[in-house]
């Protein structure tokens, strides 16, 4: 049996469905269903149970579970707008040290997700080096949650147990249900098929003109294939950055997004919140060694060519 937290959710409800293209399906998904349309990323999905995340957490923690052979823990609060501390340390850092435990209690492989949110403001690269890795300032509380759950690895000497993820901006189908957390992309499809303009921020850094914010924009269909790879090498333990290795401007999505729906370009600027300007990430990128030198060789796809898949999806409505 294979535990996936975050099941439901948009990278896990994918890599499930990796895993069932694999021919994989004893899976125990964990997730917190509640009243958005999550639930409809597991339509169609083969899995051997469901459970949500408070019960499953106190089965853990009363030792009631039956001994998986890996655990893959996506699940997590990824909004980077929520202000409430005590919740993203209690959901995302507290709750991943007791599956973490667990997994090294019974000696398993152990697979978590980590953000490029931990990278700051990128001040000191994007460089997935653990010993680079301390020195991180997070500009956010969702990304502080990731990192001390990085270091937790880190000072207690459990990293060669585990294999981290640090996941840049990632894009494509199920993702419908993440409302605001929505990539520009799905938030804007609609309108944009219907001749509509795509709106993005304006600058406020002297550096970039509007629109030229530049983001490691990777598609889903490519993170589910790295993470495949590192689920079947699970001897590769450390903390491994996923991106294409190559940033692209938000006018770069805007654009293949007009190419992909054969719409002329129409796009408008509007002002950033002020509770975004002082934690906004203007530039990421993924240095791509580690993954590299571990034996992940295939080519990332294009951002123009992952735009046009994913708006089939949106078009048509698919799910993976």
């Amino acid at each position: 049996m294979i535990i996936l937290t975050g099941g439901a959710g948009f990278i896990g409800s994918c890599f499930l469905w990796k895993l069932n293209q694999e021919g994989i399906k004893d899976v125990l998904v964990v997730d917190h269903l509640n009243r958005d349309d999550k639930w409809k990323n597991l339509v169609g999905k083969s899995y051997y149970d469901y459970i949500q995340k408070n019960d499953f957490f106190n089965a853990v923690i009363s030792r009631q579970i039956s001994k998986p052979r890996l655990i893959i823990h996506l699940g997590a609060c990824s909004s980077t707008s929520l202000t409430d501390a005590n919740y993203y340390i209690k959901n995302n850092y507290e709750y991943s040290k007791v599956l973490a435990l667990w997994a090294f209690e019974l000696d398993i492989p152990f697979i978590y997700a980590s953000s490029a949110a931990t990278y700051g403001n990128g001040e000191l690269g994007y460089d997935d080096d653990l010993a680079k890795i301390k020195n991180l300032l997070p500009l956010n509380i969702y990304g502080y949650s990731k990192h001390i759950f990085d270091l937790w690895l880190l000072n207690n000497n459990y990293i060669n147990k585990a294999t981290g993820i640090k996941f840049f901006n990632v894009f494509g189908p199920n993702e419908y249900h993440k409302s605001n957390m929505r990539s520009l992309v799905c938030k804007n499809y609609d309108e944009v098929s219907q001749g509509g303009p795509i709106k993005l921020f304006k600058s406020h850094n002297d550096n970039y003109p509007d629109g030229e914010q530049r983001r490691d924009f990777v598609y889903i269909k490519d993170v589910v294939d790295v993470m495949y790879f590192l689920f079947q090498n699970t001897s590769k333990t450390g903390i491994f950055n996923l991106g294409t290795g190559k940033s692209r401007t938000w006018v770069d999505v805007s654009k293949s997004m007009f190419v992909a729906v054969d719409k002329k370009e129409n796009i408008k600027y509007v002002d950033m919140p002020d509770y975004l300007k002082a934690k906004y990430q203007y530039f990421t990128e993924a240095k791509m060694d580690n993954l590299r030198k571990v034996g992940y060789n295939k080519p990332f796809m294009k951002l123009e060519d992952s735009v046009k898949d994913y708006c089939f999806y949106l078009k048509n409505k698919y799910y993976l």
